[in-house]
């Protein structure tokens, strides 16, 4: 049996940098990896999703200056576009595997299970160590319907040789929205199906139903307080029902939230605590076994599971392992849907500025004649800035094609909490979105 001070179980980010970080202090260190080297973000998740998305926001571009200098609408070839994502991703979990053997931590292939709270099996191997880090990460839950067989995921989306005439997404989260997005700039009869009347829950209501008008009048078409009971397979595709409700597709994806991966672990060999919705971790990120800790997706948690967030958990973890640090604290973190119009948002969630309404007061603020948002013919921009009563920033929302540089700028802001004064002394360049800053804060 082999020993090492540290065993990793995931190969995804959190777990990478958890393990080249407990390498460069000299430990033994072992990862082990179930699925993919480098995990969702690269292989089947952001990287791949935002590489499709490109062609969507050039193809957006050349729309909105139609008459302004260009004419017509470019078609996107999707053999090409989806050659291009795999020429990336394709190489990320050989790349992974070989950083790692460069870097001389050992590799194990395989699913992971705790045989006792030292030791687990991978494979035909029993391994031990001194710590653990769980960071498996999570995966696509499949809606428990009749027909569930048929449902599609992300994953599938993601690698899709042709795409289909007709497609239906079940969900209406901002994953639903950003593959609903690439389907319909790709050509596909897009359908949004969800079971209540609220898209995009974690976003600002105002500013996600302008994202749902948007999406309208590109031809996605919207079924909400919908709850899909059905899905039956007929010729040529699938056929939907729910009370009152029939519809006829070619594919349907699933993007109704994430499941962690602790099944296969066999957690409750090592005595570890867990619940429905992932790891259950102190302020340390260490698990009721002192010497197992876990980070990322995985855990059961009220922050963003995000593959940064998982970075930052990861760097920190290595730090809460070897006993040297302070119980976690996290910075603003912001969220971003995606598309040719983003919607993005940053500071006190949705949740909390609702529960204490009589607090907080907004204002939003037009940004289409703004020379920013003029030049690019961004006639539906806009930003939604909430205060408290001491006329504070606490949340910001913005809608725009530039919404995904613009939060960045404004999450640095109120991290450090940079006044408007302090602004002022900076010298940006002109004309950009960094420009303006001085005008919102």
């Amino acid at each position: 049996m082999k020993n090492y001070d540290a065993i990793v179980i995931g190969g995804g980010p959190g777990g990478i940098a958890a393990a080249y970080a407990l390498q460069e202090q000299n430990k033994s260190v072992a990862v082990i990896e179930a699925d993919l080297w480098g995990g969702t973000c690269p292989n089947r998740g952001c990287d791949p999703k935002k590489i499709l998305m490109s062609a969507v926001e050039a193809k957006s571009r050349i729309e909105k200056l139609n008459g302004k200098g260009f004419n017509g609408s470019p078609t996107i070839q999707w053999d090409e576009l989806m050659a291009f994502k795999r020429f990336y991703t394709d190489s990320v979990p050989s790349n992974t595997k070989k950083g790692f053997e460069d870097a001389e931590i050992d590799t194990f292939e395989g699913q992971a299970e705790f045989i006792d709270a030292n030791t687990i099996k991978v494979a035909d191997e029993q391994l031990s160590a001194k710590q653990f880090l769980i960071a498996t990460g999570q995966r696509p839950a499949i809606l428990p319907v009749e027909g569930q067989e048929y449902l599609q995921t992300s994953t599938d989306f993601l690698n899709l040789d042709k795409m289909p005439e007709r497609i239906t997404f079940i969900g209406a989260g901002y994953i639903a929205f950003e593959l609903a997005t690439i389907a319909n700039a790709a050509g596909a009869d897009v359908h949004i199906i969800q079971h209540n009347d609220q898209p995009l829950k974690g976003f600002d209501k105002e500013l996600a139903m302008d994202l749902v008008d948007h999406l309208k009048n590109k031809g996605i078409t919207f079924h909400l307080n919908i709850d899909i009971a059905k899905v039956e397979a007929v010729e040529p595709g699938y056929c939907l029902s729910a009370e009152n409700f029939e519809l006829s597709t070619d594919m349907v994806v699933v993007a109704a939230g994430r499941v962690p991966n602790i099944e296969s672990l066999k957690l409750d060999n090592a005595g570890v605590n867990y619940s429905k919705r992932g790891i259950i971790v102190d302020d340390y990120l260490r698990t009721n076994q002192a010497h197992i800790f876990a980070c990322g997706d995985v855990l059961d948690k009220s922050h963003p599971k995000l593959t940064p967030v998982s970075g930052f958990e990861a760097s920190y973890v290595v730090k809460a392992m070897n006993g040297d640090t302070e119980p976690i604290h996290y910075p603003q973190i912001p969220s971003l849907v995606f598309g040719d119009q983003k919607l993005a948002r940053v500071g006190l969630s949705e949740k909390e500025l609702s529960e204490n309404a009589q607090k907080y007061h907004s204002k939003t603020i037009e940004l289409g004649s703004w020379f920013t948002y003029f030049r690019i013919n961004d006639q539906e921009a806009k930003i939604k800035l909430v205060y408290d009563e001491n006329q504070k920033i606490v949340a910001i929302t913005c809608f725009s094609e530039l919404a995904d540089e613009l939060i960045n700028y404004f999450n640095l802001i109120l991290e450090k909490k940079v006044s408007h004064e302090e602004l002022t002394d900076f010298i940006f360049a002109y004309p950009t979105p960094a420009s303006d800053l001085e005008y919102f804060i």
